[in-house]
């Protein structure tokens, strides 16, 4: 069967099958900026008339498609083709079979390398996106995740592109560190960035400061960004010790999360409507009448990679909210001062939603959530037999599949020197789910 070869290049010189490979290619594909970092390369002069420059993925793709059933293809990646990389696609498309990858150092381990940091316990993530915008709205993460992210990881490495560059990283932490509502516990002065520039070229260059020093500055492309916080570094001197158990524990109590008037999700229910919403790795949770924002918390400890938006239109049960996420440590919620449905404009489209609490507006408020989600899940708590019809109905009307349970659970209580088991309020728990339309 033939195959297409994907040889990294950029920092050191071929080795010996890569180099065999290349020489006897017919068609040696690479970007633009890799034909510069080629022509350095002894193997070039040789092989010179079979190389062919193509910018775009997809015609690159094509190109492949048609050719290496019947040719030698190799195509060169920059560092390591399966970090974030163009050997992804190459196995997707064509099959893990047709495709056979020859890594180079990525330059994020070159990064590291350079500043003499581990980088074993660091988070590692892609901006680029490329120059077509649609590619760059697909990204997993955004610049507005960063502080997020340091807040949890207190290490990452990023890949840049032109518009996510190292002062647009600089200048999210910079504004994330005086939101009242990002619960983030660090000043931007504790954190140190690095950005690697054109590692691997002759002028690669090296810069290192705050993120008020690298907002103030413009850097050379390709480039990556590393920041680490105070307490990272100061963890990474301190001897390792006896493992900690820090395993997540699902399950919070009611008399671990700060609420008022009893107001939030019973354990018993809260257990039932997270399975219910069955919460992906990553994507957008909203948290419509969050209260205490118990179910907020426990999906964001779940899902660390998951958006988290608490709507609440009661300013202390949303001051709750904010409390239990410094409590339990977690940076991805954000807490939406209102009520819905008007409070959901703007927000980004969901792939989860809770209805906790509605007054009254369920049958507004599903609207409003099915006219903005394409394909998920919807649970909702109804006290009351009204609330009860009035959700299936909505839910139905808008072409979800519908199922609903009755959570009716007795907690044992001490009654003088006997026990019994005195029942808590019946909740029905509804769902719908909506498969993802093809068109």
């Amino acid at each position: 069967m033939s195959k297409v070869y994907v040889i990294g290049i950029g920092y050191k010189p071929l080795d010996r099958k890569a180099r065999e490979v290349v020489l006897r290619a017919d068609h040696i594909l690479v970007s633009r900026r890799l034909a510069e970092v080629f022509r350095e390369y002894d193997e070039f002069p040789s092989v010179e008339s079979r190389v062919q420059v193509i910018n775009n993925v997809d015609e690159t793709m094509e190109f492949i498609r048609s050719r290496y059933a019947a040719a030698r293809v190799v195509l060169l990646a920059s560092g390591d083709p399966l970090f974030f990389g163009i050997g992804r696609k190459a196995v997707k498309e064509l099959g893990r079979e047709a495709v056979e990858i020859l890594p180079e150092l990525s330059s994020v381990q070159v990064a590291f390398a350079r500043i003499k940091e581990a980088w074993d316990d660091a988070f590692l993530m892609s901006l680029h996106g490329g120059p077509d915008p649609v590619k760059r709205r697909r990204l997993p993460f955004t610049l507005d995740d960063i502080p997020s992210l340091v807040h949890k990881h207190g290490k990452l490495a990023i890949l840049t592109d032109r518009e996510n560059n190292p002062a647009s990283i600089a200048h999210a932490l910079l504004s994330a560190s005086g939101l009242p509502d990002h619960p983030v516990p660090w000043r931007s002065s504790d954190l140190r960035m690095y950005v690697g520039e054109r590692l691997g070229y002759p002028d690669e260059r090296i810069t290192s400061g705050t993120p008020g020093e690298i907002a103030a500055l413009s850097f050379i492309e390709p480039n990556v960004v590393i920041i680490i916080s105070a307490e990272a570094r100061k963890s990474a001197r301190e001897p390792d010790g006896p493992e900690e158990a820090s395993a997540l524990r699902f399950g919070l109590s009611e008399n671990e999360i700060a609420h008022s008037r009893g107001l939030i999700t019973k354990d018993e229910v809260r257990a039932v409507s997270l399975h219910k919403l069955q919460l992906p790795g990553r994507g957008v949770l909203w948290d419509i009448g969050a209260g205490s924002g118990s179910i907020s918390i426990e999906a964001a400890r779940l899902s660390p990679r998951l958006k988290v938006f608490s709507i609440e239109r009661d300013r202390e049960q949303a001051e709750h909210i904010k409390e239990n996420a410094g409590r339990f440590d977690v940076s991805t919620i954000r807490v939406i001062e209102g009520s819905a449905p008007d409070a959901l404009a703007g927000l980004p489209d969901p792939d989860r939603v809770f209805i906790g609490g509605s007054r009254g507006s369920i049958d507004s408020i599903i609207r409003a959530v099915s006219e903005r989600m394409p394909a998920g899940t919807v649970v909702v708590n109804a006290a009351t037999i009204e609330t009860l019809h009035a959700a299936l109905d909505a839910l139905r009307e808008a072409g979800f599949a519908v199922d609903a349970v009755q959570v009716s659970a007795s907690r044992l209580k001490e009654i003088g020197k006997g026990n019994l088991f005195a029942p808590l309020n019946p909740v029905f728990v509804i769902r719908g789910i909506r498969e993802e339309r093809h068109a």
